[in-house]
């Protein structure tokens, strides 16, 4: 099993934290985001990770060691980043990962575990960290509704109550071959500028909607976190 922690973006709602670094490396508890994600994968038993870089990749050459760049990473979204990372995806399963989460290696473990061509975690007790975070819970919080077989039925959507929200993708996936290969599939039949746009979770509706790949839901209900803004890094604290 590999790894591919998807670390291209600058973050820019994180303002000047990351004015002169990568988000990864804006530090939690002491030491940089990055960390807390190579400590969790290594301690699930992964050793081959591989980092997608873009903004500031001078910043993190000899984290891991493989790399794959971006070089359009102010311009295009997550998934075409995932793509630079193609020649891991074709090959084997592989763990796939934001960059500004952190959880441990339980969450790895699920996704390692499951014999699903595609799979996320996600928090079944959403609501209590979103409210945390931003207050009135449906101000950020996005779709997440499942079937009676743990597979994902819709993600990603403005929700019109907290009822159409059974919990909240984590930003922590596992691919198959086969998996990706849909993905491609789906990415090549759009126009250029819109498989540029796609991002993960519009990308996993569209997998849900096409119905030939189905999406498992694994619940993680243990500590993890999202850091998307300065106010998240001080509420995860």
């Amino acid at each position: 099993m590999r790894a591919v922690i998807l670390a291209a973006g600058r973050g820019s709602r994180m303002g000047s934290l990351t004015g002169e670094r990568p988000k990864c490396l804006v530090e939690l508890r002491g030491r940089p985001l990055l960390e807390w994600q190579l400590a969790a994968l290594n301690e699930a038993g992964i050793g081959a990770i591989a980092l997608v870089t873009g903004y500031r990749r001078e910043m993190l050459v000899g984290r891991v060691a493989t790399e794959f760049h971006n070089p359009r990473w102010a311009t295009t979204n997550m998934v075409t980043s995932l793509a630079c990372a193609a020649a891991w995806l074709e090959e084997g399963p592989c763990i796939v990962s934001y960059s500004d989460i952190f959880y441990d290696a339980g969450a790895v473990a699920s996704l390692m575990a499951t014999p699903a061509s595609l799979a996320v975690t996600y928090d079944p007790n959403w609501r209590a960290l979103w409210e945390r975070r931003f207050g009135d819970p449906l101000r950020d919080a996005e779709s997440f509704r499942l079937d009676g077989r743990g597979h994902l039925l819709e993600i990603g959507n403005r929700p019109g109550s907290v009822e159409e929200v059974e919990g909240q993708y984590m930003g922590l996936l596992r691919f198959t071959p086969e998996g990706w290969a849909e993905v491609s599939r789906i990415r090549a039949a759009l126009p250029g500028e819109e498989a540029d746009r796609m991002h993960m979770t519009g990308t996993l509706q569209k997998v849900i909607e096409a119905g030939r790949v189905t999406v498992a839901a694994i619940p993680y209900p243990r500590a993890w976190g999202e850091v998307d803004s300065p106010e998240d890094l001080a509420a995860c604290q």
